[in-house]
């Protein structure tokens, strides 16, 4: 019975100041909205950012040789550590805690040609594995390398996409002959196209990947570019980085305390590093929406203490024929509380087709698909119920402590 004749006042009280409750629900909208797509931005970057990021492989270590900054065993300073294909072999076999593990030959300005259609690309020589640990994968159709090509040293490719568009346009490419450096070789796959922001040497959907064996074979590489691991556990990355300097150190005669020695880029570095950076962002991104919605609640505030101001001669006679102060208090809370919530709800879904429209644009690739999490949704509804709670409290507060005698002579 309180709540249907707190609702007709409040309905009666709002088409008598159309403007101003407006301009008082367009602000809490407005709060809302900026909430809650802040956040759903917030958290579409973060995916966008961990996707881009595992283009290039997830919790991987990439390894290059360096320069001893030691003397060792006779050995003085400064002298170049490289590479070698069996050294990947090596690292496998005597380090327990090692996943996956591939060398990684490199060919830069390399002629790749098919038919009339000629370019320049990065090529290199790697095992079946390094598909797994790059997270490469062939379009349906085709496929990676595999140990067989490794054996037999055959003369197959897998290529890029974009490296597929600029040789065979729309035209199928498995299963036909390219030319790389005039020597003919199979295409048995194509790259399906991922996202990959960071790289080592060049982005992946420009390369063509051949059998290393094939690659030593024919341009007599004595040292590869680099190796790329991964742990079986990636808890034990630490321990494994320290174990690829022990074995290393063992076989080419450096100190295995020697950091300079050798290179390492280990990726779950970065992937830890950007986790907490987009963290704070969210939280910094969900501070400003708000502070909005409590720029929001303000105007409420400000609205309900005219409302009190218009009712005071009213208010009186209520209190004087009998109503409670807790009848007041209920009732201004709750016409606050119904400003807050309608706006809300507005807000909410305005924000919602924000996020449903966004795709359409095809700005993905640069801001990601924003996604109205579970939390965000929490946090609105907390906050626009701790806005409105106080908003109402304090003008409510106001008008049941009025004086029945003064009010009326108001």
């Amino acid at each position: 019975m309180h709540t249907l004749m707190f609702a007709t006042q409040f309905l009666r009280d709002m088409r008598s100041q159309k403007l101003r409750t407006f301009l008082t629900v367009f602000g809490i909208i407005w709060g809302t909205a900026s909430v809650v797509l802040l956040l759903a931005f917030g958290k579409g970057l973060h995916a966008q950012n961990q996707e881009s990021m595992h283009g290039l492989g997830e919790r991987i270590v990439i390894l290059w040789g360096g320069k001893t900054s030691k003397p060792y065993m006779g050995f003085g300073r400064g002298r170049w550590i490289q590479l070698r294909e069996e050294d990947a072999a090596l690292l496998k076999r005597e380090i327990r805690e090692m996943g996956g593990i591939s060398p990684e030959y490199s060919k830069w300005n390399t002629t790749i040609r098919y038919k009339k259609n000629t370019v320049t690309q990065n090529m290199i020589g790697i095992y079946p594995v390094f598909g797994e640990l790059r997270n490469i994968y062939a379009e349906m159709g085709g496929r990676f390398l595999n140990p067989i090509d490794l054996e037999a040293q055959k003369r197959v490719v897998f290529i890029g996409n974009e490296l597929k568009e600029d040789l065979f346009g729309q035209d199928r490419a498995v299963g036909k002959y390219i030319f790389i450096d005039n020597v003919p070789f199979l295409v048995v796959g194509v790259m399906k196209k991922k996202s990959q922001d960071s790289s080592y040497s060049g982005r992946d959907e420009n390369k063509a990947f051949i059998p290393a064996t094939t690659f030593a074979a024919m341009y007599g590489y004595k040292y590869v570019n680099n190796i790329i691991f991964k742990p079986k556990d990636p808890r034990q990355v630490e321990f494994v980085k320290k174990q690829v300097y022990q074995v290393l150190g063992k076989k080419n005669k450096f100190d295995p305390e020697d950091k300079e020695s050798l290179a390492m880029w280990d990726t779950s570095e970065m992937e830890k590093f950007l986790t907490y950076f987009f963290l704070a962002f969210r939280a910094f991104l969900a501070i400003i929406g708000t502070f909005t919605l409590i720029v929001g609640g303000i105007g409420v505030s400000n609205i309900m203490n005219v409302v009190v101001e218009e009712r005071t001669k009213e208010i009186g006679i209520k209190m004087s024929l009998g109503a409670k102060k807790r009848h007041v208090l209920s009732q201004f809370v709750f016409e606050t509380l119904m400003i807050t919530f309608a706006g809300g709800v507005i807000g909410f879904m305005f924000a919602f087709m924000v996020v449903k429209v966004f795709p359409y644009l095809k700005l993905e690739e640069y801001m990601g698909t924003p996604e109205i999490s579970f939390s965000a949704g929490l946090i609105a509804v907390g906050v626009l119920g701790l806005v409105g709670f106080i908003s109402g409290f304090f003008p409510a507060r106001r008008a049941a402590s009025l004086n029945p005698v003064q009010a009326l002579k108001l």
